[in-house]
């Protein structure tokens, strides 16, 4: 097998990049202070990392740090399957002081449980996900869950073999804030790009169908719709990542905000490519309510690798 260790400020991605990410979208990427060790052989690829988000200050150049006051780490194991068939699991520990939610603050501690499955077949593909997360946070204890899908179908026969797609995204929020329970969910470290930067994953119903096309081999265009609802009224709406609105736990209104995107990326060669991000969000009533308004977003994105 193979043996990998690293050690140091690096970019860590997990999975499909919902809870785990580099943070794409944002103009200031998710880096770590991290211990990494990873280890394949045939189809079995396991992971262990202990982290320390790194955070940035703005104050002066250069002035980003990591410390104790927030931790993530864990262990991954992947198999794969058959052809491009994956099953995976892990766990980790969250550790977070002074968190901040719609009814509690204090120090977060979370157990986490996540389990994937991706693949392709015939055309279809799918990459679903379901998290649980238990723990603590002040005097209340937490129990909250998520689970992310992706699936499509690929007309591999038809020109620019345009895809059909379908997600859906489900995470719990606190149904009685009375209850020394906290059922938020915490949606870690994700990616700016999934739910279009706008609305966070806490507290969420997520429906996104969209047509994807390829004009040419290194070049994709994206159409997608969607619409969005709070799990439960009694929690507020957040926004990315995971800061709750003021003014929105326990106003009527579940239906949140629509919102409209077309995206394109070009790959240029096997170290440059471009990526343009265009979007419309339309809140509904909540939002509305607590001051918010309907927002449009643009983002242009040049990536170099080596």
């Amino acid at each position: 097998g193979t043996l990998r260790l690293r050690l140091g400020r690096q970019v860590l991605a997990i999975e499909f990049q919902r809870f785990a990410s580099v943070r794409e979208g944002p103009n200031l990427r998710q880096s770590y202070d991290a211990a990494f060790a990873e280890y394949e052989r045939g189809g079995w690829h396991v992971i262990g990392a202990y982290e320390q988000p790194v955070q940035a200050q703005d104050v002066h150049p250069f002035d980003d740090y990591s410390n104790h006051h927030l931790t993530f780490g864990g262990i991954k194991v992947q198999r794969r399957l058959s052809g491009s068939t994956q099953l995976s699991a892990y766990y980790a520990n969250y550790r977070r002081d002074a968190a901040v939610f719609a009814s509690v603050t204090g120090t977060e501690r979370r157990h986490i449980i996540d389990i994937r499955t991706s693949g392709a077949v015939k055309g279809f593909d799918w990459d679903v996900e379901g998290m649980n997360q238990s723990g603590s946070i002040g005097a209340q204890t937490i129990q909250a869950k998520a689970l992310g899908t992706s699936v499509g179908y690929t007309l591999v026969d038809v020109k620019w073999k345009p895809r059909i797609g379908l997600a859906v995204d489900v995470a719990t929020g606190d149904h009685d804030p009375s209850d020394n329970r906290l059922e938020t969910f915490n949606p870690l470290f994700p990616n700016g790009y999934y739910l279009a930067g706008y609305t966070g994953f806490p507290n969420l119903i997520h429906v996104k169908p969209g047509l994807t096309i390829h004009p040419a081999r290194a070049v994709s265009l994206t159409v997608a719709g969607a619409a969005q609802w709070r799990e439960t009224t009694a929690d507020a709406v957040y926004v990315f990542p995971n800061f709750p609105m003021p003014g929105t736990a326990g106003i009527t209104g579940r239906y949140t905000g629509t919102y409209g995107e077309v995206r394109g990326d070009w790959k240029i060669t096997p170290h440059y490519s471009v990526a343009i991000d265009a979007v419309h969000f339309v809140v509904q009533s909540a939002i509305r309510q607590a001051g918010g308004h309907d927002a449009n977003y643009l983002g242009i994105q040049v990536s170099c690798g080596w």
